[in-house]
């Protein structure tokens, strides 16, 4: 059983991620499962740190992007709208090419907050981030 309200819209969410962080950072939405989110973002120039691995700051951009999309999709938009409360991040191990993946997964779905679990993984399948998001549901109007 699906967990979005009116399903996810991929095509809507890459066009209003234009001129955005999303865009900057080439994070990119790839599927939608009935539970989860999945998204990717190159480790480039955009994403490394001096030494030449990928940025801890990036990792929590992209765990916060997928989280909040995964959040907004899942209650009414047209009542309701989510901004994020809290975020940690577990850097396990680095990456220095290529993309990284990032599955979001809600852990708890309630009436005021959600919390999110997010694993970026590189293209092998590894571990590279743990991170747990925290949303605020907040009425519009």
């Amino acid at each position: 059983m699906s967990i979005w309200f009116g399903g996810v819209d991929l095509d809507f969410i890459t066009t209003r991620g234009k001129n955005t962080m999303i865009e900057h950072l080439g994070i990119e939405l790839l599927e939608a499962g009935d539970d989860f989110l999945k998204a990717r973002m190159p480790v480039d120039h955009r994403t490394k740190q001096p030494a030449g691995l990928l940025h801890g700051g990036a990792s929590v951009a992209l765990s916060e992007t997928v989280a909040s999309l995964g959040a907004t999709y899942a209650v009414d938009r047209e009542k309701f709208h989510c901004v994020g409360l809290e975020i940690n991040a577990n850097h396990v191990r680095s990456a220095t090419d290529g993309y990284v993946y990032a599955v979001a997964r809600p852990a708890h779905l309630g009436r005021n907050t959600h919390v999110w679990e997010v694993k970026i993984t590189d293209e092998a399948g590894k571990l590279v981030c743990i991170s747990r998001v925290t949303m605020a549901i907040l009425a519009k109007g």
